[in-house]
C-alpha cells in the first residue's frame, strides 16, 4: 500500500488514514507532497490523486481518496483490526462521530488551523466556542457511554479517535482550556490520551 499524504505538521486530513494504517500494521509507503505552495496541487496531481487533494490511498488495484473513504476501505480490508466497535449501537455512534468531525466544525478549522509546532493563546470566535463546546460535549458523553475498558472514546482504538486526534492538537496549540467549555475532567484526560499513542508520538515526530 501506498498513501499520498501532506505535510506533518499541517495536515491534519493526512493525520487520520496514516493513523490508522499504523494502527492495523500492514506495510505501507508514503508519499509526501509539501503544501502551501504554488506548485502543490500539480504535484498531487502528478503524484496520482485525481482531486489534487491529499490523501490518497493505493493498495493494488484500488485507488481512494478522502479521509474517511480511505479509512472505511481500511475497516473492511482488515476487519480483524476492530477498526470500528463490534457493537451495534456503539459503532453507529462512532461512525456519527467520525462524520460530525469530517462534515463539520468549520470554524474551528478554519480559525486554529493544524500546525503542530504552534503554542499560543488567542482570542477566538463565538462560533468558535460553539464548535469547542459541542465538542466537549460530544467526546465526555461518548466516553461515558462506551469509555469503559479503555482510555479512547469507545475504550479501545477506533477510527474515531483517529477522527479527533487533530482537534486534540488544535486544543494544545492554541490554549484551550476544554474546563472552560463545560469539561469536568473527562475530556481533557481523553485529550491527553490521543496525544500520548505511540503513532502520534511517531507523526509528530516527523513534523
Amino acid at each position: 500500500m501506498e498513501i499520498l499524504i501532506g505535510d506533518k505538521r499541517y495536515s491534519s486530513w493526512s493525520m487520520r488514514p496514516w493513523l490508522v494504517l499504523k494502527h492495523v500494521g500492514a506495510p505501507f509507503s508514503e508519499t509526501l507532497i509539501r503544501l502551501r505552495r504554488p506548485e502543490s496541487r500539480s504535484e498531487i496531481l502528478a503524484a496520482g490523486s485525481p482531486t489534487g487533494q491529499v490523501p490518497f490511498l493505493r493498495d493494488g488495484a484500488v485507488a481512494v481518496g478522502d479521509s474517511l473513504a480511505i479509512c472505511e476501505y481500511l475497516a473492511e480490508r482488515f476487519p480483524e483490526a476492530g477498526l470500528w466497535p463490534r457493537d451495534l449501537t456503539a459503532r453507529t455512534a462512532a461512525r456519527f462521530a467520525a462524520a460530525e468531525m469530517h462534515a463539520g466544525f468549520h470554524s474551528l478549522r478554519g480559525e486554529c488551523s493544524m500546525d503542530l509546532k504552534l503554542r499560543e493563546t488567542m482570542t477566538l470566535s463565538e462560533a468558535t466556542h460553539e464548535d469547542i463546546r459541542r465538542i466537549v460535549q460530544l467526546l465526555s458523553d461518548l466516553r461515558e457511554r462506551f469509555g469503559e475498558g479503555g482510555p479512547f472514546l469507545f475504550g479501545a482504538w477506533t477510527i474515531a479517535d483517529a477522527f479527533y486526534t487533530p482537534v486534540a492538537t488544535r486544543f494544545r496549540s492554541y490554549g484551550v482550556k476544554l474546563s472552560d467549555f463545560g469539561d469536568r475532567g473527562a475530556c481533557a484526560t481523553y485529550i491527553e490520551a490521543l496525544l500520548e499513542t505511540p503513532a502520534f508520538r511517531a507523526w509528530e515526530a516527523e513534523a
